[in-house]
């Protein structure tokens, strides 16, 4: 009865979302009133989509195999986060959570934004509804997660094995929370369009929903580059998978609508272009869930592989975002252009910023796309790989963390270049400093390393500059300089923490490429191997039973260069209902880097080993956990709370005559 319980719930909420999109986005006049009532629709939507999910919950914890998706992505001796986890972990339960963001999203706009214009409102939260309405209608005709399966089966076909790892659990949501969150800024950007009301107050508006968007994805990819690094066994932590470039390419234009927000919130100045970034990012959200399901591309990251639901995504995704285009095109001419300002100043500095970020979205767009196209129009298969993606990214990045340090130095409307350098000298220093020491410490060789190596310093140091000249560290008492410090505003240190991260992931980019060591070889019982001052033993092996699988174990004991022994263990599991083979990596920490072992398949009487040290590697992701914070931080100054009230100061006494 709970599968069909759910099933009407989501039949009810798209009824209502199609109800609310067509009355917000055709009678957005109407004031307040429908305000209240297009909140209400939006919480009510949130509820029932709600119920929805937790009715398909139930059914994979319970093992209910009447539930066809049940049957076809679980088993019922899965742990129970895994049951769990395995509810997104296929086409029709991704696209449920992906609606059940979509809605909560809608809902916290709704309660949220009760002091924005009833107007801009109505209009938001319609076309928050139409995309319900849309994904909603996607799911209950081509991918209904409520087909029943009659007579059900005893058992279940299992979870891709790859996917049963806590990392499923935790990488999706974040990464659709992200997605989806773009969506509020896309249905900001249509309110705008309609409405005409696009000023500092709209930029204002649009700003937090755009960092709490950014804070997900952030931390989805990263959740995503970690689980691809243990899981799949290889040893990397990117590949260029044209679906690992459709989370990165919205969150290269989500972090452009950042700055940009931040110009016409400060300046009213590029309102044409925030607009189309608000469009673009969504729209690029919208292609990276197109790639996943269209059945075009064969990776671990996809869940569908047939043609007729990405023929009807492709459908929604040219509605929805031609229509988007359109309307820019029609009434983009009608803006106002904000303040005027020098290229010189921390307005031209942001241009620049988007300047590079999207040249860097197109450049991952045409290496994505590119091959796939070539593929449909003239059936020629070919790859483009890391080495395209290497060379054009980061030849745009480069000059983008050169000139990034400045920035936050620079005045609005006009700066003095020199003076921004002046205050950035002992940044500049150290990072040279810290760049030799390092390429001579690492071993010098010709490469591009050191300059690599240089830009990552100069971030991390250069983040810091602006907090070191307000505080006017050095030329004023400690004492004083910290209450300065402490009373500044949070958004000037989410700043700081921001670009600092980007500084320790580029750090440790460069690190572990540069001076990573990888040995394969063949390993019996008793025998050792050594890799970079590391010794490593293989101990034993033996066969373990797991809840769902059989595990091939091979004990080891690694002893590091300057001593103290730790065990490790590396697993080769086959899982009893499909039969596939998984490998469970096993990964040492030392302070900031790794050591790496992976257990191959038995060639002959022998297990071939695969080891890597990786230097430095933990600085990818604690850069993005920086970035991810400084974010979080920004989102609790009171300055971006949206109407936040003003206590207003109490009137002085006056003395008693």
């Amino acid at each position: 009865m709970s599968i069909e319980l759910g099933h009407f719930a989501l039949i009810l909420a798209c009824a209502i979302a199609t109800v609310s999109a067509l009355a917000g986005l055709l009678l957005w006049r109407s004031g307040q009133r429908l305000a209240q009532v297009l909140a209400q629709a939006s919480i009510l939507q949130f509820v029932l989509v709600a119920v929805a999910f937790l009715a398909v919950v139930q059914a994979f914890v319970t093992s209910d195999f009447s539930l066809k998706l049940a049957v076809d992505n679980s088993h019922s001796l899965k742990p129970l986060i895994f049951k769990i986890s395995g509810v997104w972990g296929n086409h029709e339960g991704s696209l449920l959570l992906w609606i059940l963001i979509l809605v909560l999203f809608g809902a916290l706009v709704a309660v949220f934004g009760r002091r924005l214009p009833a107007d801009l409102l109505n209009l938001v939260l319609g076309a928050q509804s139409l995309l319900v309405a849309a994904f909603g209608g996607f799911t209950l005709f081509t991918s209904n997660p409520f087909a029943r399966m009659s007579p059900p089966p005893l058992e279940g076909s299992d979870l891709n094995p790859i996917l049963q790892d806590i990392g499923l659990a935790i990488h999706p949501p974040l990464l659709y929370a992200g997605y989806v969150g773009f969506s509020i800024c896309f249905s900001f950007a249509m309110a705008a369009l309609i409405s005409g009301r696009i000023d500092q107050a709209w930029a204002r508006w649009v700003r937090p929903w755009t960092m709490l968007s950014w804070i997900f994805l952030t931390l989805g990819i990263a959740m995503g580059s970690y689980w691809a690094y243990y899981e799949l066994g290889w040893g990397g932590w990117w590949f260029w998978d044209p679906v690992e470039n459709a989370s990165f390419m919205p969150w290269l234009a989500g972090t452009a609508l950042l700055h940009s927000a931040l110009v016409m919130e400060k300046r009213n100045a590029l309102k044409i272009w925030t607009i189309f970034l608000s469009i673009i990012t969504f729209s690029l959200s919208l292609l990276g869930t197109f790639l996943v399901r269209s059945g075009i591309l064969t990776s671990v990251h996809t869940f569908a592989s047939d043609p007729t639901r990405g023929l009807v995504i492709l459908t929604i995704l040219a509605v929805l975002i031609g229509g988007a285009f359109l309307l820019f095109a029609l009434r983009a001419s009608s803006l106002r252009q904000g303040g005027l300002f020098a290229p010189i100043s921390r307005e031209g500095a942001l241009i620049l910023n988007n300047l590079f970020l999207a040249t860097a979205v197109g450049a991952v767009l045409v290496g994505t796309l590119y091959p796939l196209l070539l593929d449909a129009l003239a059936g020629t298969t070919i790859s483009v790989g890391a080495p395209f993606f290497n060379l054009t990214f980061g030849a745009l990045m480069a000059p983008l963390l050169l000139v990034l340090p400045f920035g936050p130095l620079l005045p609005w409307k006009r700066a003095d270049l020199v003076a921004a350098g002046q205050r950035l000298a002992g940044a500049a220093g150290l990072a040279v400093f810290l760049t030799i020491l390092v390429s001579a410490l690492g071993g010098i060789s010709i490469s591009l390393a050191p300059l690599g190596l240089l830009l990552g310093f100069w971030v991390t140091f250069g983040a810091f500059a602006e907090l070191i000249e307000r505080g006017r560290i050095g030329r004023i008492p400690v004492g004083e300089s910290f209450r300065r410090l402490v009373g500044l505003p949070r958004t000037i240190w989410s700043t700081a923490l921001g670009h600092m991260g980007l500084g320790l992931t580029v750090l440790g980019i460069v690190s572990v490429t540069a001076w990573e060591t990888e040995l394969v070889t063949t390993l019996n019982p008793g025998e050792t191997a050594e890799l970079s001052g590391y010794t490593l033993a293989f101990d034993s092996f033996e066969q373990v039973p797991g809840p769902n699988y059989m595990a091939d174990t091979g004990h080891f004991t690694v002893t590091a260069p300057g001593g103290g022994a730790k065990t490790l263990e590396a697993e080769r599991r086959t899982y009893v209902a499909s039969g596939m083979p998984t490998t469970e990596a096993a990964i040492e920490t030392y302070g900031l880097s790794q050591f790496y072992l992976q257990l191959g398949e038995p060639l002959d009487d022998t297990h071939v080993v695969r080891i890597w040290y990786k230097p430095y590697i933990l600085l990818i992701w604690l850069g993005a956990l920086v970035m991810a914070g400084a974010g979080v931080l920004s989102l609790t100054d009171r300055r971006l709370r949206v109407g936040a009230p003003q206590r207003a100061a109490k009137p002085a006494l006056e003395p008693a005559e």
